[in-house]
């Protein structure tokens, strides 16, 4: 089995890059030039897939997968010697879906008000201040003891939100008022397997 996914340097799907490189699966990957919708290999993306956007993963079968939550679980459960997501059925199952909707939902969407050159400095404030409470949940959770999301275990709900947390400075958010979530992202980034995502994609 070769996994192939498609996406762009430092965008989400950074994501499934870090899950695939902590499960050591085989796979490749290609880049999307997402203004134009063109594949590195010059093939036009909306053929691949039809939203347009990144990640995308495309499995032997000829199957599509899109929607990074989606992406990095079904990689986990393809390599369940790696723990990157607990078993499904279980509760800790749940609760790892939970954070991965939190990320999704709460802190990489409020991100989007900076990246789009059509917000107003209305949108882009509050935008800010959910940032800042969301964070501050995220901030309190890990000083309570928790290494990682889910306690001392890495995830891929980790990989996710080291993902969106890259992305702060770009932004002009300051991440000095949360400690811990700076503890954090020093954590997962020195993983070898983010590492060499990272570079892999430029980025390091």
């Amino acid at each position: 089995m070769t996994l192939k996914l498609f996406l762009k340097p430092g965008a989400c799907s950074l994501s499934p890059h870090i899950a695939l490189e902590e499960t050591g699966l085989p796979y490749e990957t290609e880049s999307v030039d997402l203004a134009k919708k063109v594949t590195a290999s010059g093939g036009n993306y909306f053929d691949i897939n039809p939203k347009g956007y990144v990640p995308a993963l495309l499995l032997d079968s000829g199957e599509l997968l899109t929607e990074g939550p989606a992406i990095v679980q079904y990689i986990a459960d393809q390599a369940p010697a790696s723990q990157l997501a607990p078993a499904n059925g279980t509760i800790e199952r749940y609760r790892l879906q939970g954070w991965l909707n939190y990320i999704g939902t709460e802190l990489h969407k409020s991100c989007s008000a900076f990246f789009n050159p059509m917000s107003r400095d209305d949108w882009k404030a509050a935008a800010r201040a959910n940032l800042e409470r969301r964070l501050r949940h995220v901030d309190d959770h890990l000083g309570a003891g928790n290494a990682y999301l889910l306690g001392e275990g890495f995830s891929v709900a980790d990989g996710y939100l080291f993902t969106v947390l890259r992305w702060m400075a770009p932004i002009g958010f300051d991440l000095a008022p949360y400690p811990n979530i700076q503890a954090y992202q020093a954590r997962v980034g020195a993983r070898p397997a983010v590492q060499a995502a990272l570079k892999a994609e430029g980025l390091a």
